[in-house]
């Protein structure tokens, strides 16, 4: 017979007393500052790291099949005329670069003319850019440099140009000089015919003479799908930067290994060269280099493309 007096139908639990020395998941006496995470903040938490584990297998699965072009090394004869693609003759070359190094001699503006077999997935105007940067197309002091780039196999042409140039070859300039001038000429098979009347096209902008016709406004408008899909890409990585500075959570702060390898192989596979590539060889002209080499003028990304 038990000592307590137990009704029918009702049980009774007996409690024993916590421990010395139990940790108590309510009440930590040795960590006061530790808190029970809300469900919502669990949640948050989980939402992140998937989110940043599909970004880092979408950009290593992207890394795979659209390997990074890497810039061609800055030729110690600095040049006006880089066929990669070899779509030039040898003649046409000596023309084209001779005429822009005489161009460059009277006025000090550089534009080079580069050409290449394929982009390997990437944005023409980001990669045109920085191929002038890295060479250093321009006076410094100026920023007068141009590239044009053009891409064989995917039949893209883009212009960038220097920061000192924005003001008179606009975007819309640049468009209308491809779109008008030298895509008529790539589709009747003819390269050289449309970069010289291209060149020639940018050098009467520059001196105030271009008369083309009037583009309407929505004309070649339109953002690039990779575009958008960097754009995105850099705006989840600075909002999950923010919510981790933001906010301590159960680690206080601490990243685990596996976040931070997750955070490399995202921020490896922005950058360039991630996962190699390789440039187009040869390809230089012969008509000699610019009298005083490249000066180091700087690109901020203006420009336009097109394709055919």
């Amino acid at each position: 017979m038990s000592q307590y007096n137990q009704e029918p139908g009702v049980k009774h639990v007996r409690f024993s007393p916590i421990k010395s020395g139990t940790k108590n998941h309510f009440f930590n006496q040795k960590n006061p500052d530790d808190t029970i995470l809300s469900g919502e903040t669990l949640w948050r938490e989980a939402f992140n790291k998937r989110l940043r584990l599909l970004l880092a297998c979408f950009l290593l699965f992207s890394g795979f099949i659209y390997a990074q072009r890497d810039i061609p090394p800055k030729p110690s004869e600095e040049t006006s005329v880089y066929d990669g693609a070899d779509i030039l003759s040898s003649s046409e070359r000596n023309r084209l670069e001779q005429k822009l190094i005489n161009y460059a001699d009277t006025t000090s503006t550089q534009i080079v003319i580069a050409t290449i077999e394929s982009l390997n997935g990437e944005y023409e105007g980001v990669y045109a850019a920085e191929w002038a940067q890295e060479w250093g197309v321009g006076q410094s002091e100026k920023d007068n440099g141009l590239l044009i780039l053009v891409a064989e196999s995917d039949r893209k042409i883009w212009i960038t140009t220097g920061y000192g140039l924005e003001e008179y070859l606009t975007d819309a300039r640049s468009k209308q000089i491809i779109e008008q001038i030298i895509l008529p000429e790539f589709r009747n098979g003819s390269y050289y015919n449309g970069l010289d009347a291209g060149t020639t096209a940018i050098f009467q902008v520059l001196a105030g003479n271009f008369q083309g016709t009037p583009q309407s406004r929505n004309e070649g408008q339109g953002i690039p799908l990779q575009g958008i899909i960097m754009l995105i890409f850099f705006v989840v990585i600075i909002i999950s930067f923010i919510k981790r500075k933001g906010g301590g959570g159960r680690n206080g702060g601490r990243r685990s290994a596996g976040d931070t390898f997750l955070d490399a192989i995202i921020l490896s596979s922005l950058g360039r060269g991630g996962f190699g590539g390789g440039s187009s060889g040869g390809g230089f002209g012969g008509g000699g280099g610019f009298g005083g080499g490249f000066g180091g003028g700087g690109f901020g990304g203006g420009g336009a493309g097109g394709s055919w």
